[in-house]
């Protein structure tokens, strides 16, 4: 698993943009599919909410990257 970690500079990211933020996916519309494909969790739980607010001591995970929002 290999580990990464997103500083916020606002409240919150959507959770696709994060994804193509830190290159898990390479665009808005993959990181859409990928969570469309059940295949990104949020705190352990699948998440299907393409634009669900993720916020600061959340942990995305997807694709064998793990993500910690500071």
């Amino acid at each position: 698993m290999q580990n990464e970690q997103f500083e916020l500079t606002s409240e919150y990211i959507a959770l696709c943009d994060l994804l193509k933020l830190v290159g898990v996916a390479n665009s808005g519309g993959q990181g859409k599919q990928m969570v469309s494909d059940g295949i990104v969790t949020v705190d352990g739980e699948v998440e299907l909410r393409k634009a669900a607010k993720i916020r600061a001591g959340q942990v995305v995970e997807c694709a064998g990257v793990r993500i910690t929002v500071v």
